[in-house]
């Protein structure tokens, strides 16, 4: 066995309780057990999205200066989840989604309604006082959403309705739960809500489900998990609806014969859902899409649409995220590639370092070249010796350095380091933009 460390606790994880001492510590049934899960850990601490998050300036947390759990994304860090929203709208679009916007507050009214001041009020902020009338952060978007779709009058012609928002929302937690990117009070949602037919139901949960993991293997998770989490204690509706909602989601995951586990009671209060589940290099789970099927807000906000008999109808309501919170997924990226982000996703693509200051003008020039090109490319032409440039190029997690000499500018060419490769000799800077961005293309 082996005692790991020790650390301050909250009792139950609330601020407000007694302070304890908490020891960690493992023990196995052989030696060989213990070396290799002392190993694994690690490994682990090498990947912490918190250290690396600072080690490589990608978004730091300030819970004295502006609290805790809210986030400040970095030049870096901010580049990353420009890409990954960039490419997010581009998939939504292509997919017949239509982009919406909604006010981050709204009066506490529109919450009872919901169900939200009832079923969820322990993860809301304190309401504020506008003009004498209550106000609440929103800790979800599907209101919001609602609210647009009840502005006219809907026709069964118009449905499915798909709306989609890249919206932030703010959820309380405790102090003691808070963890990096993985915990905070403060996120955006890639949140999406479509309102269809019953008929339309199972080929959009089906359409969902392929965009989702169409998603998330592209961004370098190629294994993961999926549950399908049933009604908890605490719920809206009837059992006759639950049962109807939880039956079209196994029906749609049964008719294209995904294997899944059953998740009892992790359900939300309004409906059950699908969980997409991430599977890391280190075959850690990680949470990631969900898709959930909501008859019960429909209801309560009386959702119509005018069916071809000419009679009102409820729509049935699919709430999902095909990466889930930003924050958390960036997070999970952060610690599944170690920081060594896949060209594409890189902050800075290539470092260009020039050997001495009579090759100055030559590695601006390529420099600029590549700038113009449209990658992510920073210049090195600082006086510090050769290998402390590329050491530090290195400590970046740059995925290409380019060393400019007397040769490669008399050539007209550069010497190519790629990162975990080392040298791959001289080349042009045509083949070199050619490749980079074939490379970017792959998105490998």
């Amino acid at each position: 066995f082996k005692l790991l460390s020790s650390s301050g606790a909250y009792w139950r994880g609330d601020e407000n309780r007694e302070m304890l001492q908490r020891i960690y510590g493992t023990s196995f049934f052989t030696k060989e057990d213990l070396e290799a899960h002392l190993l694994r850990l690690k490994e682990i601490e090498k990947r912490d999205h918190r250290k690396l998050g600072k080690e490589l300036g990608l978004f730091s947390i300030h819970p004295e200066e502006a609290g805790p759990g809210l986030i400040f994304f970095h030049p870096k860090g901010a580049i990353i989840r420009k890409i990954i929203e960039d490419f997010e709208r581009e998939e939504h679009i292509k997919r017949g989604y239509q982009f919406v916007y909604t006010p981050h507050i709204a009066r506490a009214r529109l919450w009872e309604i919901s169900g939200h001041l009832s079923y969820y009020r322990e993860n809301m902020f304190p309401e504020m006082d506008v003009d004498g009338v209550p106000y609440l952060v929103k800790p979800m978007n599907c209101p919001g959403h609602i609210i647009i779709y009840k502005s006219k009058t809907r026709s069964y012609r118009e449905l499915p309705i798909r709306y989609f928002e890249l919206g932030t929302v703010y959820r309380y937690e405790r102090s003691g739960v808070l963890h990096g990117l993985l915990r905070v009070r403060g996120f955006t949602q890639d949140d999406a809500h479509i309102f269809c037919t019953e008929e339309q139901l199972e080929d959009e949960i089906i359409g969902v489900i392929d965009f989702a993991l169409f998603m998330i293997e592209t961004f370098g998770f190629k294994n993961y998990e999926i549950f399908l989490s049933t009604r908890p204690e605490k719920y809206v509706g009837t059992l006759k609806l639950w049962e109807k909602a939880t039956n079209a989601l196994k029906k749609a995951l049964e008719d294209r014969n995904i294997p899944y586990k059953i998740d009892p009671g992790e359900g939300v209060f309004y409906g059950p859902k699908i969980d997409i589940k991430l599977k890391d290099a280190l075959d850690r789970l990680w949470q990631g899409p969900t898709i959930q099927v909501d008859f019960n807000l429909p209801e309560r906000f009386n959702l119509k649409y005018m069916g071809k008999d000419g009679r009102d109808h409820t729509p049935v309501m699919i709430h999902r995220v095909v990466l889930g919170s930003i924050e958390r997924f960036f997070g999970a990226l952060i610690e599944n590639y170690a920081g060594n982000f896949p060209l594409w996703l890189s902050p800075v693509q290539i470092k260009v370092i020039s050997v001495n200051e009579g090759v100055a003008d030559y590695a601006k020039e390529v420099y600029n070249k590549l700038l113009g090109s449209g990658f992510r490319v920073e210049l090195d032409a600082s006086t510090e010796n050769l290998r402390e440039k590329i050491k530090n190029a290195e400590v970046e997690k740059v995925p290409y350095i380019l060393v400019i000499g007397e040769k490669e500018m008399k050539e007209g060419k550069v010497a190519l380091r790629k990162k975990g490769k080392g040298n791959l000799g001289m080349v042009s800077l045509e083949q070199l933009i050619e490749k980079l961005r074939k490379e970017v293309e792959s998105k490998e």
